[in-house]
């Protein structure tokens, strides 16, 4: 057998290590923005229905490639194929943490990647991405008007956002006596809630949709207990969002938390009940998608002590910069409606690289050293050999980029007094009629991408 041919063998073999988990061409010889950029962009500009038409099979597995099923299913209103792709994503995930730390098939998979690239592992997803998992399988819930439902994913999604604090808890804290330090004083919600005051990075840790969310149903339900304690959280993470300080001032003057309700009202003034023949609008709304990774590609040369060299690409995913317009405001019965931001995907995608970034040039560190060691004990010095190794290193280094792509950019909140009786929402020269009764609630949940919406509404009682 001739060495180049030997050679072939022996990369081919790497790849039937990974026990074809995420074994395609694609994945060999491009990354995931740019295998997903079609359905990408056309969520970007509102068009679900075509975003739904482009969805791929099979590209990152189960776990992620259902996240985006179920999140483009659910802006075309296809409701119960969202609910079950988020389902087979849960389930997935399952799976993969009831494994043990090191399995056969995860070896083998690793294997695969020195050989090629990082793509062939299987998908890892991260903790901001598990608990909108959680969040969007409990709106598919409340969509179809089951708090009870709605709750428990709530619950489980808590469950995330509480380990994500822990692991990070040394960070946050030492990120507060920084704040401390430059004379900043700690917001109110962190005293409350007993977290660190982190700032920005609290926000890049924790989701405040996911709690003022949780803390909104909690209170409908009629638990004020727990709709307390996720008023307090979300009002560490978003401390100037008007609607999570209505919602934990709300609640702290029906339990009769007297102190707390001291603190609040001095921090941001005292509330009123629902005048008389009015009700209450609660817009949850998400703006735009989350930015997608993008490659960055180097490519070196590195020579051995018998005079050969190979061409090593280093292949590594980043955040370009973007500024996200904001939209057009929306307005209800004419008047604009004043949202404050709840949350910052963007901020929590970046973080989450960040974080991630040491273990991710540590693998190139290891695929490098495999790699030149596969070259040396194949090639032998063989011209032609080299030539297919650096033809083959060239085509098959493809930068990380998976992530959740079709999430929102951000997401806004906002509660208002309206007259009781019917309502018109507008935005974007999208129209949305409903009705609210006098001193009771609606939510209105919307996320809108270029000049297009879903939109739907709940009634959420007296509250």
């Amino acid at each position: 057998m001739s060495i180049s041919i030997r050679l072939i063998c022996i990369l081919c073999s790497g790849l039937l290590l990974t026990g074809c988990a995420n074994l395609s061409a694609g994945n060999l010889f491009s990354h995931y923005s740019a295998q997903n950029e079609s359905v990408y962009q056309s969520v970007k500009v509102g068009n679900y229905q075509q975003a739904v038409e482009e969805l791929p099979e099979q590209i990152a597995g189960d776990i992620l490639d259902n996240f985006e099923r179920g999140r483009v299913f659910y802006l075309d209103e296809q409701y119960p194929q969202s609910k079950s792709s988020f389902e087979l994503s849960d389930k997935a995930v399952r799976i993969e943490q009831d494994k043990a730390i090191i399995s056969l098939s995860n070896t083998a998979s690793s294997i695969g990647s020195l050989a090629t690239n990082d793509n062939l592992d299987i998908y890892q997803p991260s903790d901001y991405e598990l608990g909108f998992l959680h969040l969007y399988l409990g709106l598919n819930y409340l969509q179809k008007n089951s708090i009870e439902g709605a709750l428990v994913e709530m619950r489980r999604a808590n469950q995330v956002q509480e380990n994500a604090r822990k692991v990070r808890e040394k960070e946050l804290e030492a990120a507060q006596e920084q704040m401390k330090s430059q004379g900043l004083s700690p917001n109110l919600g962190s005293i409350l809630a007993n977290y660190p005051d982190a700032g920005k990075t609290l926000q890049a840790v924790q989701n405040g949709y996911l709690l003022y969310l949780s803390a909104l149903l909690y209170e409908a339900d009629g638990n004020l207990n727990d709709a307390y304690v996720d008023y307090r959280r979300a009002l560490a993470v978003a401390p100037d969002n008007i609607a999570v300080f209505d919602g934990a001032r709300r609640v702290a003057r029906n339990l009769g938390m007297n102190q707390d309700l001291v603190q609040l009202e001095k921090r941001y003034g005292k509330g009123k009940p629902i005048p008389k023949g009015q009700s209450r609008v609660i817009f949850i709304e998400e703006q735009g998608i989350v930015q997608a990774r993008q490659g960055w590609k180097q490519t070196l040369p590195i020579f051995d002590s018998r005079g050969g060299s190979a061409w090593y690409s280093i292949a590594l995913p980043y955040y370009p910069t973007n500024v996200t317009p904001y939209p057009m405001p929306l307005q209800i019965n004419g008047a604009k409606v004043q949202s404050s931001l709840l949350a910052d995907v963007n901020l929590m995608a970046k973080n989450d690289l960040s974080e991630k970034m040491p273990s991710l040039i540590l693998r190139q560190a290891l695929r490098v050293v495999a790699k030149e060691q596969l070259r040396r004990e194949a090639t032998n010095g063989d011209d032609v050999g080299n030539l297919i190794f650096n033809v083959w290193n060239t085509l098959t280094e493809q930068p990380d980029t998976r992530s959740w792509q079709t999430l929102p950019a951000s997401i806004y909140s906002a509660s208002q007094l309206v007259a009781a009786g019917k309502q018109q929402v507008v935005l974007d020269g999208q129209s949305y009629t409903f009705s609210v009764k006098e001193g009771q609630t609606a939510l209105v949940w919307l996320s809108r991408q270029g000049s297009h919406a879903t939109i739907w509404h709940k009634q959420l009682g007296t509250l």
